[in-house]
């Protein structure tokens, strides 16, 4: 039995600390027995000697470009069985110029609406609100979330645009306040799963810092999610 192997690629923005956030999740792969390669461009993706050896793909890298070759060789990677997880807007807010790229994620970052004006001090945390993560029912049926309940989170609230092909396990509400524009209140996925040929994907959105990655409940989720995603183990 051989070691799975991962590939972390990280970049973009560098506001979501893709470094840092994708250090805190090595020593949990270490030990689930991944061999990680880690690069800092996504043109490994290109590479299909490397992407075929590759069971788990774990992407931070918000905004950002992506090549034509690159993405192409994302998408056979993830087609013949490759997983591919991330967060936040390491892999729900990619490659905005690139549709093919959204339609395989499953979902587009869109906004994370923002405090009541009076209260913004033209900082992120303009965009910090206190808002609660809703476990669905498949989500309560779901190993990545199983035994969690809903919980509470003081951090950017994302409001994406999605598809009826992934599967919720987790959603947000946002309200509808007087100083926002939209009249009633909108439900966005907040953790989600979606197969893709023969690879899984998973997103979670919340983890816009590594204060937010450090909560019990979103780790818990997202190495789940990793877990979940990769590829089985070769013989």
């Amino acid at each position: 039995m051989t070691a799975r192997k991962a590939l972390i690629v990280r970049g973009g923005w560098e506001g979501h600390r893709p470094v840092e956030a994708t250090e805190m999740f090595l020593p949990f792969l270490d030990h689930h027995g991944f061999d990680v390669q880690i690069e800092e461009s996504n043109d490994v993706y290109a590479d299909a000697d490397v992407m075929d050896e590759i069971d788990l793909i774990v992407q931070s890298v918000t905004m950002s470009e992506i090549s034509g070759d690159a993405f192409a060789g994302l998408r056979r990677a993830v087609e013949r069985g490759a997983g591919l997880a991330g967060w936040h807007g390491g892999i729900a807010d990619s490659y905005r110029n690139n549709s093919d790229y959204l339609q395989l994620i499953g979902g587009q970052f869109a906004t994370h609406p923002s405090k009541h004006p009076d209260d913004r001090v033209s900082d992120e945390t303009d965009n910090y609100l206190c808002y609660t993560v809703d476990v669905t029912d498949l989500g309560r049926r779901h190993e990545i979330m199983a035994g969690l309940e809903d919980f509470t989170l003081r951090t950017e609230q994302y409001w994406v645009l999605t598809d009826d092909l992934n599967d919720v396990l987790a959603t947000t509400t946002h309200p509808a306040q007087p100083y926002h524009p939209w009249h009633r209140p909108v439900v966005s996925p907040a953790v989600w799963t979606r197969q893709w040929g023969e690879g899984r994907i998973f997103v979670a959105t919340p983890g816009h810092s590594p204060v937010v990655l450090r909560d019990v409940n979103v780790r818990t989720i997202i190495e789940r999610g990793m877990l979940w995603a990769s590829r089985t183990v070769s013989e």
